[in-house]
């Protein structure tokens, strides 16, 4: 029953040579079936038909594991703290951590509903070294246990790179890498980007192609890499980044 349900996953899995054996695909289906439980209540996701919100949510997650472990960002099997910023349903974190369960995450979610679900999800699925975080970006980024603690941080979705920028660099360790999914405007918010690079101490990294389905919207993954001490002032208090994004 599960193979043929997860057909969409397992199709995606295949195009990206990712093998799932039976205990993770187990765990797909149990993820699934509490996202489509919940999906009313928290808003997890408007796809109602269940192959594309398959491909879209398990296998565009699975692409951007791909792409990151080739860069040797996320080495398959090695230790690596992951932060995901507004993850809501949990996407794409808790798909990458189900298919590389070495991976400590941290979900990053101010809407309490989709908080709640994710505690539910981690705990339904026995996801161990997975933590939910009901925090606002801008208070995670201040967080001392969050702050400058993290190898990469995904955010998918989220806002625009110049408000994720100061958004996210403050999460990441010295050398640590953001790492952001974007449509056909990718290189030039990127290029919008640039003074909130410059002011968090990022350096743009060469962006990567995410693996979609041949029939889906291209994506990009943006890379900023920071570097040196972390500016006190970033990131500012709750709401600032995004009114007034850095130029």
């Amino acid at each position: 029953m599960t193979q043929a349900r997860l057909a969409p996953l397992l199709e995606d899995a295949d195009r990206l040579d990712l093998a799932l054996d039976a205990e993770k695909l187990a765990s797909f289906e149990r993820y699934f079936d509490l996202i489509l439980e919940w999906n009313e209540r928290a808003g997890i996701t408007s796809i109602r038909d269940e192959a594309e919100a398959q491909h879209r949510h398990f296998g565009e997650s699975l692409a951007l594991l791909t792409v990151l472990r080739d860069a040797g960002l996320l080495p398959a099997g090695e230790r690596r703290r992951l932060a995901d910023l507004g993850p809501g349903g949990g996407f794409p974190g808790i798909p990458m951590r189900i298919a590389e369960p070495s991976l400590e995450l941290a979900l990053i979610e101010s809407n309490q509903k989709r908080a709640e679900f994710l505690e539910v999800a981690v705990r339904e699925l026995g996801l161990t070294d997975v933590t939910v975080h009901p925090l606002r970006a801008e208070d995670a980024g201040r967080a001392p246990e969050l702050r400058a603690a993290f190898d990469v941080v995904v955010a998918r979705a989220l806002a625009a790179m110049p408000v994720l920028v100061e958004y996210a660099l403050p999460l990441l360790r010295d050398g640590g890498i953001l790492a952001a999914p974007k449509g056909s405007r990718a290189l030039d918010e990127l290029a919008e980007a640039g003074g909130a690079i410059a002011a968090l101490g990022g350096v743009a990294l060469e962006p990567l192609s995410l693996p979609v389905l041949p029939d889906a919207p291209p994506q990009t993954v943006l890379l900023v890499r920071r570097e040196g001490p972390l500016d006190d002032r970033y990131p500012r208090r709750a709401g600032m980044p995004s009114k007034r994004p850095l130029a």
